[in-house]
């Protein structure tokens, strides 16, 4: 399994994610501009002492990520602007989870060149969104489980 996050803001959201991506068995790929340096006390504090051990790609941009995928590879998008639900799909190993940044989420061009592959994990109407170490641990232990089931 595959985390991608877009263009991330905040290192300790990084860090968290990391550890998470440790703790599940995920590669995580992290695609620029970061909006913060790796080297970041608060990125290796959220990681704890585990940030080291993670299965961890930096990439320039989203498009050589992709290219560098495996031709059959699947990318899912996780945005609040859709209905289908995350509950709908069925992963498979070798999927990518795809989040965008904390303050703007995935690019509105990513989006509608995707839109088949876009999810959202449901929430009332009253909360705008998720934070994103908690979008990620919803969605990849989601697909854990699938993935352990097959």
């Amino acid at each position: 399994m595959n985390v991608v996050l877009v263009a991330p803001e905040i290192p300790q959201n990084t860090g968290n994610i990391g550890r998470l991506c440790l703790a599940s068995g995920a590669r995580l790929h992290l695609v620029e501009p970061l909006g913060f340096e790796i080297s970041e006390k608060q990125l290796r504090r959220a990681g704890l002492d585990y940030w080291q051990h993670v299965d961890t790609r930096i990439w320039p941009s989203f498009q050589q990520l992709r290219a560098a995928a495996a031709e059959d590879a699947r990318f899912w998008f996780f945005t609040t602007k859709v209905e289908r639900s995350y509950w709908d799909v069925d992963f498979a190993g070798g999927d990518y989870l795809v989040f965008g940044r904390e303050t703007k989420g995935l690019p509105e061009s990513m989006l509608a060149e995707n839109e088949a592959s876009c999810v959202t994990i449901p929430m009332q109407e009253a909360v705008r969104s998720i934070n994103l170490a908690t979008s990620v641990g919803i969605a990849a232990y989601e697909a854990l489980r699938q993935i352990s089931r097959s």
